[in-house]
């Protein structure tokens, strides 16, 4: 076999192949990327949506639960003086 007639025909074939290659898929690659680009950017912009809508949740317990704790430490102090005094009040209304 003849090393050098099969050198001579492999070396332009690969070259051809790859070149045929490159010609053939980087248009392919390249809508592919703006593709996953453009997924990539709806979902940042999914996620920050999400974010923002947490954020909010989160705001609106903060201010309930701040409600209901002045609302508890109203009924707390109204309670303590009644729980503490509960003999002179009786004594009070007996005279």
């Amino acid at each position: 076999m003849d090393w050098e007639a099969l050198v001579a025909l492999v070396v332009p074939s690969l070259f051809i192949v790859t070149a045929g290659g490159v010609l053939i898929l980087r248009p392919i690659a390249a809508k592919l990327g703006t593709l996953l680009d453009a997924m990539a950017r709806e979902k940042s912009s999914s996620a920050l949506e999400e974010t923002r809508r947490l954020r909010e949740t989160v705001e609106t317990m903060n201010e309930r639960l701040s409600l209901l704790e002045e609302r508890q430490d109203f009924t707390e102090r109204l309670i303590e003086p009644r729980a503490s005094g509960t003999g002179s009040a009786e004594g009070d209304r007996n005279r």
